[in-house]
């Protein structure tokens, strides 16, 4: 029999499999996610990825299609670059990503999270919120959508649900 921490759970909120999020720092407003607890960490589909220099720091300069379907709304984000990780791609194969930390926003929500950068271009979903992500912070059913989210703009909501 498995041992739950009753108190922890009972204040955890229930997300569904896929939700809206908000990535602040990056200037995206909504992002349709999927909730992957089998991906350990989150990740971002970007193009253009470039590497710079900004004050000491090794920083990452790239562009985002936040919208699934839609390659004319573009954002151009930048963020300190955390390291280059290796990580294995849902077909099996490693890839070296830069990953970066982030504020996400879900439910009234505000956290850091690490986020590694990669073409989604030919996936379903332009961002996957990772395990590590969701850990401690909210159950996932996999049986429900958008449970704690909404799309706020008519273009979002236009969006085919996959």
């Amino acid at each position: 029999m498995l041992k739950h921490k009753k108190k922890e759970q009972k204040s955890l909120l229930i997300i569904g499999w896929r939700e809206w999020l908000d990535l602040p720092a990056l200037g995206i407003a909504e992002i349709k996610a999927k909730i992957d607890t089998g991906a350990r960490t989150s990740a971002l589909h970007a193009f253009h990825v470039k590497s710079f220099e900004k004050d000491g720091k090794e920083m990452i300069r790239f562009q985002v299609h936040p919208y699934q379907k839609d390659s004319h709304n573009t954002v151009t984000a930048e963020a300190e670059l955390l390291e280059w990780r290796h990580v294995t791609n849902s077909g099996g194969h490693q890839q070296l990503r830069p990953v970066i930390v982030t504020p996400v926003e879900l439910a009234g929500q505000l956290w850091n999270i690490e986020l590694t950068l990669t073409n989604r271009d030919v996936m379903g979903f332009r961002m996957l919120l990772g395990r590590e992500a969701v850990k401690q912070r909210f159950l996932v059913d996999p049986g429900g959508s958008f449970l704690l989210s909404e799309a706020k703009t008519t273009k979002s909501r236009k969006q085919p649900h996959p």
